[in-house]
């Protein structure tokens, strides 16, 4: 079963993204805060990342860098789910190694297509 990492501090979103994606047939794994999400993400090294950019302690830009640059975890397709929606918060989630840039509010299918897109193939 492909393992998903979701990693927004905004916990109602966590939870739905959770229940659609195992509804799915994916596990999921969430965390609450940049630090605890970039730990995890290097614990479970996750077939996928669900990032929320404005998060406590590590914002999801700085997590995709860092994973993004790093060898072992550089593949991981990262989908950055954010209320950002400016095209300067675009470019700067493509220069951090954003695979995907969604705006919030998504719709939750919208979110499964893309998370099957790229993990079916």
């Amino acid at each position: 079963m492909k393992k998903i990492l979701i990693v927004d501090d905004e916990q109602d979103i966590v939870e739905s993204l959770k229940f659609v994606l195992e509804v799915a047939g994916f596990d999921c794994y969430c965390a609450y805060n940049g630090e605890e999400g970039l730990n995890m993400a290097r614990k479970i090294s996750p077939d996928l990342i669900i990032l929320d950019v404005m998060m406590p302690k590590i914002n999801g830009y700085k997590i995709s860098r860092l994973l993004k640059y790093d060898n072992k975890y550089k593949n991981i397709p990262i989908l950055m789910v954010t209320a950002r929606s400016q095209q300067e918060d675009r470019l700067i989630g493509e220069e951090t190694g954003v695979d995907e840039y969604i705006t919030k509010p998504f719709e939750l299918d919208e979110i499964v297509k893309k998370v099957e897109g790229y993990l079916k193939g």
